[in-house]
């Protein structure tokens, strides 16, 4: 890979690490102890709630954590904006708590200080400055409207005002602080974990030139010989061809030709060269190279061309990335391992998109994990052990995760399920169906940035 595509993940391609699944269990938490919290306050320390509120607010919770939990799969991951939706929701229902149980007066309101350590570790640095300054203003709201807390006999308990401008100036203080401490730490971590990437990567390229450096000296090494045959014979045709000129022209030729066999051989010794080329393929090209691993594994590989208008019509070419070749040679091996005897490989792309299906007609997906596929070691070994009914599940997980992340690297978008063939041309019956798709624009090699020109190779950089 060319040194210049090694570039740092972006703050908003970190927001998509976090999964939902991951903030449902951290809201099921927080809703838990607001209970808790509820519960205990009148019936325990005699406190006079608003409890039709309170368990308003919660339930409002509740509601949101089940809607999110049945309508996404488990392994959705959120983007930057769902993640500070999520945030947000959860930092304004804090709030709302605090303003009907005494305000800055209640010491759980250190709790606001957790959705803004969040945001300043998984999110932009705008977005962490949004709630920031939400973070503020809410604070300071709380510290002059909030309903007081009261004892059954109806007690105000209430913090003297020099206390609670002491706790607000605390709060903001704590909010400022341990977001740019959070966030200092965060950058320095993905900064390392960058560099770590970009060494491993050009290591991995310095391994290939010197691989590649190691087959030219050797075969420089097995053409000296001929090579240095055919310079002396030539020189001695030279000699001997003096009286004929058109027959001595050819043998010149021939000592010319190689010494530049020579010179390419030392030179590529040196350097080897970047194929412009070799960096784009048509998609049909790609798919099969693919594919090729897994056709003599004694099933049947089908692949299928369908374009907007026809089936070879306009065929896109595409970069030739090592994700795309990597990712789907993991899915059509996926699926080479659970058919029965083929699998279909669909190719179908339009203007906008580009999209590749792969379909067997195995058992399908297990269906108490569709919505968790894409995760990495989704089972434990008890497990597998004694689910003897379906052994070929034993090894789903890591490969599955591996071709998801490397696809989602390269601006593609999967979907798991299992279905049945609805136009007859499949068969009756489909089991596992993966479906990859692509913004044309991302992977195209002719449209936009991607467009590669076309002239004289150029050398690799050398280390």
């Amino acid at each position: 890979m060319p040194q210049s595509t090694i570039r740092p993940l972006g703050e908003r391609k970190r927001a998509n690490w976090v999964r939902l699944r991951t903030m449902i269990l951290l809201r099921w938490v927080a809703i838990i102890g607001q209970l808790v919290a509820v519960y205990v306050a009148p019936n325990l320390f005699g406190l006079k709630l608003e409890l039709g509120w309170c368990y308003f607010a919660i339930g409002v919770s509740v509601i949101g954590n089940l809607v999110a939990t049945f309508l996404f799969p488990e392994n959705k991951r959120l983007s930057e904006r769902q993640n500070l939706a999520m945030i947000l929701f959860d930092f304004l229902q804090l709030s709302f708590l605090l303003f009907l149980t005494g305000g800055l007066s209640n010491p759980f309101s250190l709790l606001l200080l957790g959705p803004v350590t969040i945001s300043a570790t998984a999110l932009s640095l705008r977005s962490t400055l949004l709630l920031c300054a939400v973070a503020i203003v809410t604070v300071t709201g709380l510290a002059f409207y909030n309903i007081p807390l009261q004892t059954m006999s109806g007690e105000i308990l209430e913090l003297p005002q020099l206390f609670i401008f002491g706790q607000w100036i605390a709060l903001i203080i704590a909010v400022i602080f341990t977001t740019a401490y959070s966030r200092r730490v965060t950058t320095e971590i993905h900064s390392m974990s960058d560099a770590l990437s970009a060494t491993q990567m050009a290591l991995a390229r310095e391994q290939k030139l010197t691989d590649l450096g190691g087959v030219i000296a050797a075969a420089a090494h097995e053409l000296g010989t001929p090579l240095a045959t055919i310079k002396l014979a030539s020189g001695e045709l030279v000699q001997e061809l003096a009286s004929q000129p058109d027959l001595r022209e050819d043998a010149e030729l021939i000592a010319q030709q190689t010494d530049r066999c020579r010179d390419i051989l030392r030179d590529m010794g040196r350097a080897g060269k970047d194929d412009l080329h070799m960096r784009q393929a048509p998609l049909v090209t790609i798919v099969e190279s693919a594919a090729e691993p897994h056709i003599d594994r004694g099933k049947e590989v089908l692949v299928n061309l369908t374009g907007t208008d026809g089936p070879t019509s306009s065929q896109p070419s595409i970069l030739r990335m090592p994700e795309i070749i990597h990712g789907l040679r993991n899915l059509i091996q996926n699926a080479v391992d659970f058919a029965k005897t083929t699998v279909w490989v669909e190719i179908r792309w339009t203007e906008k998109v580009i999209t590749v299906r792969i379909l067997d007609d195995g058992r399908g997906f297990p269906h108490q994990l569709l919505g968790r596929l894409g995760d990495p070691f989704m089972g434990n070994r008890k497990r597998r052990k004694k689910n003897k009914s379906r052994p070929e599940y034993e090894g789903m997980g890591l490969g599955l995760f591996i071709a998801k992340t490397l696809l989602e690297r390269s601006g593609a978008t999967l979907r798991f399920a299992n279905g049945v063939d609805e136009t007859g041309h499949l068969g009756k019956h489909v089991g596992a169906v993966v479906e990859v798709q692509w913004p044309r624009g991302l992977i195209d090699a002719h449209l936009g940035e991607n467009s590669i020109p076309v002239g004289q190779n150029a050398r690799f950089d050398t280390f």
